[in-house]
């Protein structure tokens, strides 16, 4: 019967929200996926949702996370955690360009290892320049 019922399932097209948020890589854990719904993280037209709700194709969900704010539009309903590539056909990204542009210039500067203009400590030059100025 177990059979049956996972084939009805693909059948009807049912999945969670936070089961769909998890295989399309939102977030890294079903249960952070849980945990960020209950905190109110994730809306559906600016209002809060369980859970259990079921993911509905079209419908836009707004999801913060650690890292980004992300506003999706859901296209295909998928089921299971899949490879990143893969998983990008399942939503449609409707973030805002100034998100995006943040993101990318966050995860430059982190991937680099290069740290912002006049942020930190002095870099070398700095402290010769520094210490010549003090002389």
């Amino acid at each position: 019967m177990k059979a049956e019922a996972g084939n009805t399932k693909k059948e009807t097209g049912k999945v969670r929200i936070d089961k769909y948020l998890w295989s399309i890589r939102v977030f890294k854990t079903r249960s952070q996926a849980t945990e960020a719904i209950d905190k109110g993280r994730v809306k559906l037209k600016g209002e809060n949702i369980k859970p259990s709700r079921n993911v509905v194709v079209g419908d836009v969900y707004e999801a913060r996370t650690e890292h980004k704010n992300w506003t999706l539009r859901v296209t295909q309903l998928l089921e299971s955690r899949m490879a990143y590539a893969e998983a990008i056909k399942y939503y449609e990204d409707l973030s805002p360009i100034e998100e995006k542009e943040r993101i990318n210039m966050v995860a430059a500067s982190f991937q680099t290892g290069k740290r912002l203009s006049k942020v930190g400590r002095p870099t070398k030059k700095n402290r010769r320049e520094l210490g010549n100025f003090l002389d």
